[in-house]
């Protein structure tokens, strides 16, 4: 089985306030693209994790990994006996602000509750049946409502591995509040835009950019992504002023209505009126700068 780690964006980001934890409270909207990294899994004596891919050198395949700190979460709360070895295809930059981890994460949890036949009623107290049947992907959220589901089940674990992992489990659409994990379902009706991802191949650190906000709460984030900013956009530039020329660079393109960084950088992106302008707007990036990363996709 496989699964995709869809590749998150952030079409807005608003910073509110630092917390007495540590935490910033933010205001976000979350938006996935069609592709991401791969997932793949198969038989295996325990939990087991190999990472190949253009973005795989350096990382940890050990437990520390958030994709296996899943696969354990969720044979521990259904009361898995049986293992499983993970193959992770790392195609997405690491540090680049486009879920990484933890769109890796969430991929884990939606292709092991199928591999391992995870029942719709299952509890930490009632494991997987057995002979049923696998799950499909079908994970539209439900945000609402008191009845204790399979969904709701799952994202307990996922806001137990990092904020933004519950919005990744879903991969739709929402308003992130709170640290980005109280989420909403929005319709912005952007789905099939064309969109194009670059990235200078800097990574950036994403306490360092919260570390570099100026702490001045600009206001709370409006409903229109393109009335709206991301906050960490600036600090996020002073750590990396190549973030800068990628915009700029974004933002010269025939065709590009709506640019800007996806969270704490240094990914950013242009959407798009269509795949002809956004293809072009492509072939002319790649010729100015060979050297940076870019993905062509469209939104979910």
């Amino acid at each position: 089985m496989e699964e995709i780690a869809y590749a998150k964006l952030n079409l807005a980001l608003h910073v509110r306030a630092r917390e007495p934890d540590g935490y910033h409270r933010i205001e976000t909207l979350f938006a996935f693209c069609a592709d991401g990294d791969r997932l793949r899994v198969e038989e295996g004596e325990g939990l087991s994790l190999s990472i190949t891919g253009p973005f795989a050198a350096g990382l940890s395949a050990g437990e520390d990994n958030l994709v296996l700190r899943a696969a354990h979460a969720l044979r521990d709360r259904f009361g898995v006996n049986t293992g499983a070895h993970l193959t992770l295809e790392k195609n997405l930059p690491v540090a680049s602000g486009i879920g990484g981890g933890s769109a890796d994460a969430a991929a884990a949890l939606r292709l092991l509750a199928r591999w391992w036949d995870i029942a719709g009623d299952a509890s930490p107290s009632a494991p997987a049946k057995a002979g049923a049947q696998p799950q499909q992907s079908n994970w539209a959220p439900a945000f609402a409502g008191a009845q204790r589901s399979l969904y709701a089940e799952i994202e307990e674990i996922a806001q137990t591995l990092g904020a933004d992992v519950p919005a990744c489990l879903a991969s739709r659409t929402a308003r992130g509040d709170g640290r980005g994990d109280r989420l909403r379902p929005v319709d912005l009706g952007l789905a099939g835009t064309p969109v194009l991802l670059v990235n200078p191949r800097v990574a950036v650190s994403t306490a360092a950019v919260f570390k570099g906000w100026d702490g001045v709460d600009k206001g709370p984030m409006p409903d229109d992504p393109r009335e709206a900013r991301n906050d960490l956009q600036p600090p996020a530039c002073a750590l990396a002023p190549e973030i800068e020329t990628v915009l700029a660079a974004l933002a010269a393109q025939p065709g590009a209505t709506f640019t800007r960084m996806s969270g704490s950088g240094a990914t950013c992106f242009a959407l798009f009126k269509d795949e002809a302008v956004r293809d072009a707007a492509s072939a002319c990036i790649a010729s100015l700068h060979p050297y940076w990363w870019r993905l062509a996709i469209s939104l979910l």
